[in-house]
């Protein structure tokens, strides 16, 4: 065994052991590759993990053509795609019922939600894939969950806000979360995990007898580094602000193009990270724009409408852009 493997190579192998489905195993593998201290004394197991993944993608890619692919795994749409997480009858599905056109099945017993369900959200201009999943109970997560909580790319954290139990709900889905290293403290490059910046709690049926009171508590008890909203599905500005909630928590912007002497096209933004650049959306309008490029004008967040800025010009949301090559 090679010396010196890191506390976050270890961390990917024990949840590489105890995965059960492909898609888990995969992921758990690519951390373990991410992670693992490349110098000579580790090529041949960087040699052996590659081996391994290439197996098991070969065996993904055979399922999903037998039509055995992992159920758990959903293919992601849209600007992002957000899981909601937590124990049972909290409203995860209520919320993607109301907020997307998904067909799920709301019912006021556990485990309606057997496999994931995904919807996408409108939020202005732009969909956001969101994702109903089975509950989180007390032990061991369902095979498969683990993965596709991993795969978002951020989570909606919910709590009945009605229920006496709505501290141990929070508490005991962000220890599971932790428990099996899908919510860790500090981000760690390379691995499949959330932190606080990826997470949003979300109180719901604040509507309901008793929650404004329950709903303190929540506030009091949620960690400061989270960030936090109430809602209901039967009040439709708690709703509204719940979409802006997530488009904020996904971390992108919306960018338009202009070409030289034409209206620019607000129809179909480009969606890039929060701290993308000139160059950033040249190479997401064509891989060989960034090679390419002469100049960029941008109208919104530059001092002045048409204003010529360099290429690691930072942009910003709905701004404008015209790239000449």
């Amino acid at each position: 065994m090679p010396a010196n493997l890191t506390p976050e190579y270890l961390e990917a192998e024990e949840v590489f052991r105890k995965a059960k489905t492909i898609g888990e195993k995969i992921a758990a593998l690519e951390d373990m590759l991410a992670s693992v201290p490349k110098h000579k004394g580790t090529e041949k197991l960087q040699a052996n993990i590659k081996r391994r993944l290439s197996g098991l993608r070969d065996e993904s890619e055979k399922r999903s053509k037998a039509g055995r692919q992992d159920p758990f795994l959903v293919e992601k749409h849209g600007a992002a795609q957000v899981a909601l997480v937590g124990f049972a009858n909290v409203g995860k599905s209520a919320l993607v019922d109301c907020l997307t056109r998904a067909r799920v099945e709301v019912a006021p017993y556990p485990f309606a939600t057997a496999l994931p369900v995904a919807g996408m959200m409108e939020y202005e201009d732009i969909l956001i894939q969101l994702v109903d999943l089975p509950p989180i109970t007390e032990g061991e997560f369902l095979p498969g969950l683990a993965g596709a909580i991993r795969n978002a790319d951020a989570l909606m954290i919910i709590v009945d806000a009605s229920s006496d139990d709505c501290l141990d709900q929070l508490e005991g889905t962000c220890e599971q979360l932790k428990e099996k290293k899908i919510l860790r403290d500090d981000p760690v490059e390379g691995l499949h995990y959330h932190t606080a910046s990826s997470c949003l709690i979300v109180a719901t049926k604040i509507d309901i007898e008793g929650a404004e009171d329950n709903l303190e508590l929540i506030k009091e008890y949620t960690p400061p580094e989270f960030r936090f909203i109430s809602t209901s599905v039967n009040k439709r500005k708690t709703l509204d602000l719940l979409r802006k909630s997530v488009f904020d928590l996904i971390d992108v912007i919306r960018i338009y193009s202009k070409k030289p002497g034409h209206d620019p096209d607000m129809n179909q933004p480009f969606i890039l990270r929060k701290g993308s650049t000139i160059i950033d959306m040249a190479e997401a309008v064509h891989r060989d724009f960034k090679s390419k490029l002469k100049s960029a004008r941008v109208w919104g967040s530059a001092r002045f409408s048409g204003q010529a800025v360099p290429k690691d010009y930072m942009l910003k949301d709905k701004d404008i852009v015209e790239l000449r090559i």
